[in-house]
């Protein structure tokens, strides 16, 4: 199957510092890629480039076979790319379907409308009204997952869905994603929380201080491997099975 994303020998600069380093990684349709690794491994910095908010310093990202390295965010969000940012960014003082509507603002022609997002996370439809500072931090991340739904993307990026939530919150944030790729949008998971990541994911790359330490399935890669990529100790593969 032709990639959805390609990216290509990708690194971004902050300054002096090179944040990540000659990543390659692709997207199918259908299907999660995970990016995991500590804080400050360049993981955020990747994602955001994907959606054009960093300028790579070298390297080349395609979007179902277009050369998108130079486009700014907005033709980006106009070709199908939508970013859910660490952090969630929710307008607080506009309702939870305000900001589900701030999303349709260079909407794509597609299925997703707030009753669509709504049916997807059903306590949206009682606490439409209400704003979005009052929610938790479990709600305002499933409002930032709509809010990007709604200018009906080809692929998701997800930054730290983990961040801040609890279990339960967590899970209820997970479970939704097979259903938006079985309905053939593809995702690539940034994550700092490994077993989640991995309960998702069809291949997963692990990024160390911006370098590609590890890449490969799930069910080929060891958790001993895992870690020593994670965590820079030992010697881990650069590759195990289908890296890309």
């Amino acid at each position: 199957m032709s990639a959805l994303l390609e990216v290509s020998d990708l690194s971004v600069h902050h300054g002096q510092l090179e944040a990540v380093r000659s990543v390659d990684l692709t997207v199918t349709a259908g299907e999660i890629v995970a990016m995991i690794g500590a804080n400050g491994a360049g993981k955020s910095t990747l994602l955001r480039t994907i959606a054009g908010l960093h300028t790579p310093s070298r390297g080349t990202i395609h979007f179902d076979g277009r050369d998108v390295t130079g486009l700014p965010v907005h033709a980006r969000v106009a070709a199908g790319i939508a970013l859910v940012p660490e952090g969630r960014h929710m307008f607080g003082s506009l309702s939870v379907e305000d900001n589900l509507i701030a999303g349709a603002y260079s909407r794509r022609r597609g299925p997703w409308t707030v009753d669509k997002v709504v049916e997807l996370f059903p306590w949206i439809g009682e606490r439409r009204r209400q704003q979005a500072w009052q929610l938790s931090g479990g709600e305002q991340q499933a409002v930032a997952i709509g809010r990007a739904l709604m200018s009906n993307p080809r692929l998701l990026l997800l930054d730290e869905l983990s961040l801040g939530l609890s279990p339960i919150a967590l899970g209820r944030i997970y479970a939704v994603l097979p259903e938006l790729v079985s309905a053939g949008l593809g995702v690539l998971l940034v994550e700092q929380d490994v077993a989640q990541a991995l309960s998702v994911a069809a291949r997963v790359h692990c990024l160390l201080e911006g370098r590609q330490r590890l890449s490969g399935r799930p069910s080929e890669l060891s958790m001993s491997e895992i870690e020593a990529a994670y965590f820079g100790t030992g010697r881990a593969a650069a590759s195990v099975g289908e890296a890309q």
